[in-house]
């Protein structure tokens, strides 16, 4: 495997402390770097253990002085380059398969579903793929999904729910997680057309597994769905993660050009701000088109420009005391 130069290690008190009298003790020269503990420069790589805990090493000699320094001094066990020996399931052909949007306000839903295998998985690890929840920028993640394009061919599949289609689900199926099950059996479909010899599909836990299984046409029916908690640990569900999440942040640039102004991520009071900026210039049923519905921020945001739910439609008013 090749070397990485970045590793990230979330590291418990006990290892905070030993690591940070290592760096105290070690031939190792101090840096100063906003909100660490410690910081060091090292054998052709910087340390920094950060106050929340995480440390973060880069450069060419990353990887040597986590293998032969932090694993065995701090970390107690051997963990790089052992992927394979540890969890080698997760080097087997497979598919992953991952949401962004759902907890968002504005944009769409955005299931994505990609294959690896064992070159793929070593590809991705090298490339720094991991959940996108993980990945610090925005930017960072639209970069990580254009050379996951390139690299994939067409081994994967997008199911891009958009607004007004997620508000008519909802009145249909009356739950996020139905809705999530029917866009992940929709993405498994849609890439066994490109990898027909696929048969296994790995995806996060976020209800029964039957949700998924029952929504799966006759294709997709032999398939051996696997759902488990914090499933993006596996590089085929983190792919898909970055893909999603990119696509999600593709469409809100599309509605800001769209609606020239700006839709921010998430369901913060910021996001009820823009939304009450574009009912009182668009009106109240702009939001069937931009947001989904069933958000208790559709209420809050209706009421302050004097308006009702009753003014959306049927598809507003069916879910108008559902949560998220």
């Amino acid at each position: 495997m090749a070397a990485k130069n970045s590793y990230t290690f979330v590291l418990s008190p006990d290892q905070q402390d030993s690591l940070e009298q290592l760096l105290a003790g070690g031939n190792y020269l101090p840096v100063e770097v906003p909100h660490t503990r410690a910081a060091v420069e090292a054998d052709h790589c910087r340390v920094m253990l950060y106050t929340s805990g995480k440390c973060l090493i880069q450069g060419k000699g990353a990887t040597d002085w986590v293998q032969f320094i932090l694993e065995p001094m701090v970390l107690m066990e051997a963990r790089t380059g052992y992927e394979e020996l540890l969890n080698p399931a997760a080097f087997s052909p497979h598919m992953g398969v991952d949401e962004s949007g759902k907890g968002d306000f504005f944009g769409p839903m955005v299931i994505a579903a990609v294959f690896s295998d064992e070159d793929l998985a070593r590809k991705f690890n090298e490339m720094g793929v991991k959940d996108s929840k993980a990945i610090g920028s925005d930017k960072k993640a639209r970069g990580l999904d254009r050379d996951l394009r390139k690299l994939l061919d067409k081994k994967f599949a997008l199911v891009t729910i958009g607004p007004r289609a997620y508000n008519r689900l909802y009145l249909k199926m009356r739950s996020v997680n139905n809705i999530l099950a029917w866009g992940h059996a929709r993405a498994i479909e849609n890439l066994l057309d490109a990898v027909p010899n696929c048969t296994r599909a790995v995806a996060d836990q976020f209800g029964p597994k039957r949700q998924i299984e029952q929504a799966l046409m006759k294709k997709g029916r032999s398939i051996e769905l696997e759902q488990r908690p914090k499933a993006e640990s596996d590089p085929a569900v983190a792919a898909a993660s970055i893909l999603a999440r990119a696509t999600f942040l593709r469409a809100l640039d599309k509605m800001k050009d769209q609606y020239d102004q700006d839709f921010p991520k998430g369901a913060s009071q910021k996001v009820r701000e823009e939304a009450e900026t574009l009912v009182k210039t668009k009106g109240p049923e702009v939001l069937l088109e931009t947001a989904k519905c069933h958000f208790r921020t559709t209420d809050q945001v209706l009421a302050a420009a004097g308006h009702q739910r009753a003014e959306l439609g049927p598809e507003g008013q069916a879910v108008s005391k559902s949560r998220v």
